[in-house]
């Protein structure tokens, strides 16, 4: 059998299998099968790199089960780079095995959306729509399939899907102190296009200036996910070129899936002897904006915000990035906030970029669990840093009937802050 080479195979012997990952391996702890574990999926990949395995249903499906959450990597001691062992192999499988037909068109479909600008705006709209004509109802209807009852539970309420554009630039509000500029992204813009807004507010309190170039594109995170590598390097090629030719302090990202994608900038292109150089320069200005927030000196929010807050870790931004003390912070610094702990805080809600498009039984199961947790701290609000977290969360809050509302970390600490006159704050 002809080996795949997909990876730097010396990178297969970081894992010494000692199971400590097992604990915090969502699929794994959820089916207890050891295919379904990281040590296993790293069997299984290397077994196909070195040609003694086929790519199979049976290997496919494990491989597709993963989350990419990356807990496993904050867990173990040895340092493994799973989340560079699985996503290089991703490709390969797209590119060695055919998928049945259906998944192959809901693929295309995913792939074709999400980083076109017409196509997140197509997705914004049928998200309206789907929630103006009350589709979400068929979520509880046992007339519907599984996989649809699930699909059509996603549907935000009605008019919670924003499209505010953002300006070319922002002053500072007050001495400025920075100079940054925000990915404005695709589903950001399209669906959260008021968290972008809140991201500005926040930024400009607290003396930046805010470029938004409108040449940008998608990071390219979803597609790199399910296996369309050249496009999202044609796409991170984009973004380096707009962003490095900015006089820039800092990159801020407030999807914690792009901050993860585009803060790989640097190790995605480090052989590419055209953009190496500006990946690695770029890379070093990216921030998550609660991390480059929590970083500054915090002019204090004089608003205060009567509710019980507590706070999911998204994936990308606990595991993938490190950041976890800082949202936490900000958020203790509103006036008239109370914060409570929140049980699995770090374990994934079952989003993770499309999966719960491409796995919906599994992500239902994992939403199930972080509905349950976060019902426990008899919260008002839980406060998340990732797009995907927030639609996937106030789905599962609103189909177990809980008053309970899912917002983004920027969105409440701008309330916070004082309005500037004739703001839409």
């Amino acid at each position: 059998m002809e080996p795949l080479s997909f990876v730097d195979h010396e990178k297969f012997f970081d894992c010494v299998h000692c199971g400590l990952c097992l604990a915090s391996c969502p699929t794994y702890v959820e089916l207890g099968t050891e295919m379904d574990s990281p040590r296993g999926r790293i069997v299984m990949l290397r077994a196909l790199q070195e040609g003694q395995a086929q790519l199979n249903d049976e290997v496919v499906q494990h491989l597709d089960l993963c989350l990419g959450c990356r807990a496993c990597e904050t867990a173990c001691p040895s340092g493994v780079q799973y989340g560079e062992l699985i996503e290089g192999a991703r490709p390969f499988i797209e590119q060695h095995y055919r998928r049945p037909v259906l998944e192959r068109g809901k693929r295309w479909l995913m792939n074709k959306t999400f980083p076109n600008p017409w196509g997140a705006w197509l997705f914004a709209l049928s998200l309206k729509v789907g929630a103006a004509l009350g589709l979400a109802r068929f979520a509880h209807s046992e007339a519907v399939p599984a996989t649809l009852r699930y699909w059509f539970g996603l549907l935000p309420e009605r008019g919670s899907v924003s499209s505010q554009p953002l300006l070319d630039h922002y002053p500072a509000i007050g001495e400025k102190r920075r100079t940054v500029a925000v990915l404005s992204g695709c589903v950001m813009s399209a669906v959260f296009g008021a968290t972008n807004q809140s991201t500005v507010k926040v930024l400009r309190h607290n003396g930046c200036e805010v470029l938004i170039p409108k040449a940008q594109s998608c990071c390219g995170a979803l597609l790199l996910h399910n296996g369309e590598k050249q496009t999202a390097l044609a796409l991170a090629k984009r973004n380096i070129d707009v962003f490095d030719q900015l006089d820039l302090d800092a990159l801020i990202i407030n999807a914690a899936g792009c901050g993860a994608m585009m803060k790989e900038y640097g190790e995605l292109f480090k052989d590419d002897p055209v953009y190496r150089d500006k990946a690695a320069r770029l890379t070093g200005k990216m921030k998550d904006a609660a991390e480059f927030v929590g970083g500054l000196e915090l002019r204090t929010p004089t608003r205060e915000v009567r509710v019980k807050a507590t706070y999911h870790d998204a994936c990308h931004l606990a595991h993938g990035q490190g950041v976890r003390d800082q949202p936490r912070a900000l958020l203790r610094a509103i006036p008239g906030l109370r914060m409570t702990n929140l049980p699995e805080s770090d374990w994934c809600c079952g989003s993770a970029g499309t999966y719960n498009l491409t796995q919906p039984e599994m992500a239902a199961r994992l939403l199930e669990r972080k509905v349950g947790n976060i019902q426990a701290t008899e919260a008002d609000v839980v406060v998340t840093g990732n797009p995907g977290c927030l639609m996937q969360i106030q789905a599962g809050l609103r189909q177990s009937g809980l008053p309970m509302k899912a917002v983004h970390t920027m969105d409440l600490l701008a309330l916070a802050y004082e309005d500037e006159p004739g703001s839409s704050h």
